[in-house]
């Protein structure tokens, strides 16, 4: 069982002992890092190209909108004005006819009232006859008139 510990620590110690060696820096691993560096630069570049790109379309697709926006505004206007003269042309004629109809019977009322009269006029001249003639005075009552 000494064995197994021992031969584990040793194991375990030559690992730490690897571990901490230093690595040697090269040149190729310099240029490396430079050449790592420059894609970096140039994806950043690229990446800033295409904010700015994008920055400009928003813009544009800004204006558009907005002016998109003033159309559906103007329709909505002119939507608005519409309904409102077709409401008062309906307004208007609704109006008309009512006039119309009160022009049209008024007279007839007037006729009717006339007419009124006249029978009644008859009536009280056939009513006369009637006292003076007995045959007119039997139509009469006949007639329920008297």
């Amino acid at each position: 069982m000494r064995r197994i510990v021992f031969i584990s620590l040793f194991i375990l110690s030559s690992l730490f002992a690897a571990a901490q060696q230093e690595v040697p820096f090269t040149l190729e691993d310099r240029e490396r890092i430079i050449k790592l560096e420059e894609r970096l630069k140039s994806t950043n570049e690229r990446i800033n190209s295409t904010n700015e790109r994008i920055t400009s379309l928003e813009k544009q697709m800004n204006v558009k909108f907005e002016a998109q926006q003033k159309q559906i505004d103007d329709l909505k206007t002119m939507f608005n004005w519409g309904f409102s003269i077709l409401i008062t042309i309906m307004l208007f004629i609704l109006g008309y006819m009512i006039w119309d109809r009160r022009t049209a019977v008024t007279p007839l009322r007037e006729n009717q009232y006339q007419q009124k009269i006249e029978i009644e006029k008859i009536k009280t001249a056939l009513k006369e006859m009637g006292e003076s003639d007995k045959k007119i005075a039997e139509i009469l009552n006949r007639a329920s008139l008297l």
